[in-house]
């Protein structure tokens, strides 16, 4: 099996001392970290978690 590599849209904003994220393209995911390297990753996981639980109902 060859893993696939998806792009999705992001939206990273400061809000006082954190940054928030989501996504448009993935409705749900949504990350935060003090970091924005830390925030991108949490989305990344949040998007991962959401992949994951959906892959058996894409056809």
């Amino acid at each position: 099996m060859v893993p696939m590599r998806n792009e999705f849209t992001t939206v990273i904003e400061r809000d006082g001392e954190w940054f928030v994220s989501g996504s448009p393209d993935i409705p749900g995911a949504n990350g935060q970290g003090r970091t924005f390297e830390e925030c991108r990753a949490s989305l990344g996981a949040a998007i991962r978690l959401i992949l994951e639980d959906h892959k058996d109902s894409i056809v």
